[in-house]
């Protein structure tokens, strides 16, 4: 039973995202700031500062857990989730603050020493997937997020992961260092199709794949708070210029039809990626284990999960939405918990830890 409110943290090298929820369990408030961590620390503090001035209820209990403490910032990873816990213990004085350390759960701040550090680093996939794992007998959890793709194993309430360090995850194919808003489309395909022709693209910093999905016409703007590879404005027909730079031509309203085509084209070999992670987890012996099985659900989270449905459809598995997982707020934003993932899942996991001491 949730003995107080719970804010979930979600400390991100881009973003800030954060979950609140209440002592029955239901959603106050979902928040997604942008926070360009490599910048410096101060990026940090203002992203906290605004949420925490809209939360009126200071009876709060917060989880935190986090991938920050990768940019380039910080001197290593240990140094980056020692300087991110200092700094969101300055922020919340007062507050009663647990931090997520993977594998070891939960721990009160004042507890953490050096040698968990390596267990809070890059672990904030764990929370989401252990969430879903207490909702559902079994299925491929999918988190397609704006940098990033994990793909987990769900049997019988537990994450079958073979990976936990980025490292690790790396080599299991269950982190896919791929995103719909901050990649950049020269790290997605070598090649790509135009107007019938194989044609090589530039290893040139031109566009990302906010511009693909922009031009596709799905991607929510809320979801992109991310500057653009030239600076320049974020529509169709600018994104649209950044991708014909890409294969060295300019851009003419007039072929916006070329565009758009070769912006299908850019989404499917992405997906195509992402779906080949997918099928070497449902192959793995672990997905032989009870409770798992050719009818278990791809779950989809993140702003990207619009490609787990798809996928799904393609492995002909059934499709369940994060979201579904619990009911969403009567006041819904264009941020929803399944877009936050991590965030909401520390919150609930949190609501079971004894926050009141």
């Amino acid at each position: 039973m949730i003995q107080t409110n719970v804010v979930g943290w979600d400390i991100g090298g881009a973003h800030v995202k954060a979950a609140a929820i209440n002592q029955e369990g239901g959603i106050i408030a979902i928040y997604q700031q942008p926070c360009p961590l490599w910048k410096g620390i101060e990026q940090l503090r203002e992203a906290v500062d605004s949420i925490m001035q809209t939360l009126t209820d200071e009876n709060y209990c917060h989880a935190i857990t986090m991938t920050g403490e990768l940019v380039d910032l910080f001197e290593h990873r240990e140094d980056g989730v020692k300087q991110i816990i200092d700094t969101m213990t300055m922020l919340l004085p007062e507050q009663r603050c647990l931090i997520f350390a993977g594998r070891q759960g939960l721990l009160k701040a004042e507890q953490v020493e050096a040698g968990h550090y390596q267990s809070i680093a890059s672990a904030n996939w764990l929370a989401s997937a252990s969430f879903a794992a207490q909702q559902v007998a079994g299925g491929l959890f999918v988190d397609i997020g704006s940098t990033t793709t994990d793909i987990l194993l769900l049997s019988d309430g537990k994450v079958l992961a073979e990976g936990y360090t980025d490292y690790q995850r790396l080599l299991s194919q269950e982190l896919v260092y791929t995103g719909i808003v901050r990649t950049a489309v020269m790290a997605i395909a070598q090649t790509a199709l135009d107007e019938g022709q194989e044609i090589g693209l530039m290893a040139e910093y031109f566009a990302t794949m906010a511009d693909v999905y922009r031009v596709t016409g799905e991607l929510n703007e809320v979801h992109d708070q991310c500057e653009t590879a030239d600076g320049a404005e974020k529509t169709i027909v600018a994104s649209a210029r950044r991708l014909s730079r890409m294969i060295g031509c300019d851009f003419f309203p007039e072929e916006l039809p070329r565009w758009q085509h070769f912006a299908e084209n850019i989404r499917s070999r992405q997906l195509q990626k992402i779906q080949r992670a997918c099928e070497r987890q449902l192959s793995a012996p672990r997905a032989y284990e009870p409770g798992f099985s050719k009818n278990s659900p791809l779950i989809g989270a993140g702003v990207g999960r619009f490609l787990v449905k798809q996928i799904a459809l393609n492995l002909g598995h059934p499709y369940l939405d994060f979201s579904d997982l619990f009911p969403e707020p009567e006041n819904k934003t264009d941020i929803t918990s399944a877009d936050c993932a991590p965030a909401f899942a520390v919150a609930c996991l949190a609501s079971k830890f004894d926050c009141t001491d």
